[in-house]
C-alpha cells in the first residue's frame, strides 16, 4: 500500500519537525519511532518521549486508504538526508516493513504497529489560553533559557516558569546561582497564574518556532500546556513544584549603578576568562568612581587585568563573579548598552537594559 509519494524536501520537513524529541535509547523500543497515519491525502507524524509530544501534518498521502505505522525515525531521517534534493521520493507499507524508493535508491525499514505507540492524551479543558505571535514567545523563551538548570535534584529548576498575570505574560528562569525574568505584553488580560514548562519542551520550542507574525495558541491545563502555531501541535506535561519567588531575588533601590557599552564588557569579560580554569571560572571586579577594573587569575600564577573607563560616582566595591553567568546574558542581548546595579560586595548585582524594565538579569556574587 502506498503511503506518500512527493519531493525529498517536502516529506523532510515534517520528519525534522517532529524528530527533535525522539531518544535514542529508551527503556521502550518503540519510542525510537514516528506514529505515520495516512487519512488519504492527508497525512500527519507524531513523535513522543512520554512527556514531551508533536504533530504535524502534510497533503502528500497517495490514494484514499487509511492506515498507519511506525517507523525508527534517525533511519527515516538519515535516509532522506542522504538522498539527492531534486528527486521524488515514495513510502510503501507491505509486510509490516516500510519501503522508501528515490529513483534507484531503495531501502526497506522495519516496523512496528500503529495501535502499540504511546500516545500522550491531550487535556479536555483548559484553565487559560495565550495568543501570541511566533516571534514574541520565541523571544520571550530566548531572554531566560540559558538561566535553566540542567539535571538539579530541585527538579522544578529545570524548567522555565511562565506567568500570566494581567496583560502580561512573563517568564523567568533560575539555577540557583542567577536569575533571568522578561516580560511581554498579550491583548488579553489574564488571572493570574503560574505553570512550570520543563528545560527540553522549552529548547525544543526555541527551535520550531520561528521570526514570524503568525500566531501561536497556548492553551494551559492543570497539569499540561499545548501549543498550537502553524501545522504544528506540541503537548507537554508540566513540571510540579514549587518555583521561587522570583519578586523577592530581584533587588530594588540599589543606588550603585552605571551604563556601558554590552559589547565592550562583553569582549573585556571574554580575555579575562582566557586565565581561569574549567574548575574555578571566578573575575575579580573592582568598582571606583570613573573605573571598572576586572581581573583574573590559575593555579599557574597567571593573570590577566582589563581596566574600563566608566561614568559612575557611587560607592568602591570589589565583588567576584562567575565569569561563564555574565558571558551568558552579554552574549544573549541585542541591546548596545546594559545597566549594572550593585549593593556590596556581598550582593547580587543586577543587569538591565537601560529604559527597559521588560528584562531583568541577577547574578550573585561569588568569593574569589
Amino acid at each position: 500500500m502506498q503511503l506518500v509519494k512527493t519531493t525529498r524536501d517536502t516529506l523532510l520537513r515534517p520528519l525534522q519537525i517532529v524528530s527533535g524529541i525522539v531518544e535514542r535509547r529508551h527503556t521502550m523500543p518503540i519510542l525510537a519511532n514516528i506514529l505515520i497515519r495516512k487519512d488519504g491525502e492527508s497525512v500527519s507524524f507524531l513523535s513522543t518521549d512520554t512527556e514531551v509530544q508533536i504533530t504535524t501534518h502534510a497533503n502528500i498521502g497517495s490514494g484514499p486508504d487509511v492506515t498507519g505505522t511506525t517507523v525508527a525515525a534517525r533511519k527515516l531521517l538519515d535516509i532522506l538526508r542522504a538522498l539527492p534534493e531534486s528527486g521524488d521520493v515514495t513510502m510503501t507499507l507491505a509486510n509490516k516493513r516500510l519501503a522508501v524508493q528515490s529513483g534507484k535508491s531503495r531501502f526497506a525499514l522495519q516496523t512496528l504497529a500503529a495501535e502499540e505507540f504511546p500516545t500522550v492524551s491531550v487535556a479536555e479543558s483548559h484553565n487559560a489560553s495565550v495568543t501570541l505571535p511566533q516571534k514574541t514567545l520565541k523571544h520571550l523563551f530566548n531572554m531566560v533559557h540559558f538561566a535553566m538548570a540542567q539535571q538539579d535534584i530541585r527538579y522544578y529548576l529545570n524548567g522555565l516558569l511562565l506567568v500570566l498575570d494581567g496583560n502580561k505574560v512573563i517568564a523567568v528562569a533560575t539555577d540557583g546561582h542567577r536569575l533571568a525574568f522578561s516580560q511581554v505584553e498579550a491583548e488579553q488580560t489574564f488571572e493570574r497564574q503560574e505553570v512550570i514548562i520543563p528545560r527540553k519542551t522549552i529548547i525544543e520550542l526555541q527551535r520550531l518556532l520561528e521570526e514570524s507574525d503568525e500566531t501561536v495558541q497556548l492553551d494551559i491545563a492543570a497539569s499540561q500546556v499545548k501549543l498550537t502555531f502553524a501545522d504544528i501541535e506540541l503537548v507537554s506535561k508540566l513540571v510540579e513544584g514549587k518555583f521561587p519567588d522570583y519578586t523577592r531575588v530581584i533587588p530594588k533601590g540599589y543606588k550603585n549603578d552605571f551604563t556601558i557599552s554590552r559589547d565592550e564588557l562583553l569582549r573585556s569579560l571574554q580575555r579575562a576568562a582566557i586565565m581561569t580554569s574549567d574548575k574555578f571560572k571566578g573575575v575579580r571586579c573592582i568598582i571606583t568612581p570613573g573605573s571598572m577594573k576586572i581581573s583574573s587569575t590559575n593555579a599557574d600564577q597567571e593573570e590577566a587585568v582589563e581596566e574600563l573607563e566608566i561614568d559612575y560616582g557611587g560607592d568602591a566595591i570589589d565583588i567576584g563573579f562567575n565569569v561563564t553567568y555574565l558571558l551568558d546574558v552579554l552574549n544573549n542581548l541585542k541591546c548596545d548598552q546594559v545597566n549594572i546595579a550593585l549593593g556590596d560586595s556581598n550582593s547580587s548585582a543586577l543587569i538591565s537594559i537601560p529604559d527597559n524594565g521588560d528584562f531583568k538579569y541577577v547574578v550573585m556574587p561569588m568569593r574569589i
